[in-house]
């Protein structure tokens, strides 16, 4: 119960990973706050969860993220975690690449989360913590991986400069960098037929060390860890959960 009294908020709670660590801080006693694009995923994943309420949110759309800040000020909700999981995927070769195609992931998968970090600030307690979902597509050149990886870069420099601007505040801020996961993420790819996406995750697969997908309870247990006052001295730190795909090439 090493959440017991917290107030753990999830952006991008209502699917895989996000839903994985959700699940697991309720668990451990966290009253959780879970957000998504899709009401109806919302509402299934809270019937899934205890003490959980749920938020239709959008963080490329910024007036939607004050919407979730003024709702969350309204019932009275401070933040203890705040998990920044919201993501998309979207695969495409260099002479493929559109704007619309890079403006499109990088208002989710950087931009969004940064400004979300900072509209959610104001609701984070002293002592509180900020994890954000990072990749190994970010330093794995990964052939037309280039939209998604640089976005996930850019992230990953975010997750450092706040530790270092949050410590004096006792706010620590780390990243949980999964490999290859079981998650709906990877059929979401824009263009890419069935097919393709089973030869992605073959290729995937190939690349791990272990022979295996991981599991989303698997980077959920990593995230609480780094949430946890088990990881108390640690922030500006990146945690893989890859079996072994970055640190064994």
């Amino acid at each position: 119960m090493r959440f017991q009294g917290k107030t753990v908020l999830i952006l991008g709670g209502n699917s895989g990973i996000g839903l994985a660590a959700a699940k697991g801080f309720a668990g451990e006693g966290a009253d959780v706050v879970i957000t998504g694009r899709d009401q109806r995923t919302i509402d299934e994943a809270v019937m899934l969860i205890p003490r959980a309420r749920g938020k239709r949110v959008d963080i490329a759309d910024l007036a939607s993220m004050d919407g979730l800040v003024d709702g969350l000020r309204s019932w009275g909700v401070g933040v203890d975690t705040l998990f920044v999981n919201a993501g998309i995927g979207g695969f495409a070769p260099l002479r493929d690449v559109t704007a619309e195609l890079w403006d499109r992931i990088h208002s989710i998968n950087l931009r969004g989360c940064f400004f979300a970090i900072q509209k959610a600030l104001p609701l984070m307690r002293k002592g509180g913590s900020i994890v954000i979902t990072g990749s190994i597509g970010a330093d794995i050149a990964l052939h037309g991986n280039v939209v998604y990886a640089a976005a996930k870069a850019g992230l990953k420099a975010v997750a450092r400069t706040l530790a270092r601007e949050l410590v004096g505040e006792g706010i620590r801020v780390n990243m949980v960098t999964p490999g290859p996961i079981e998650t709906p993420l990877i059929h979401r790819n824009a263009g890419m037929s069935e097919a393709e996406v089973a030869g992605l995750r073959a290729a995937m697969i190939a690349a791990v060390p272990m022979g295996r997908m991981g599991a989303v309870e698997e980077v959920g247990a990593a995230v609480l860890f780094l949430a946890s006052q088990e990881a108390s001295f640690i922030t500006g730190a990146e945690l893989l959960v890859d079996g072994g795909a970055l640190e064994l090439r």
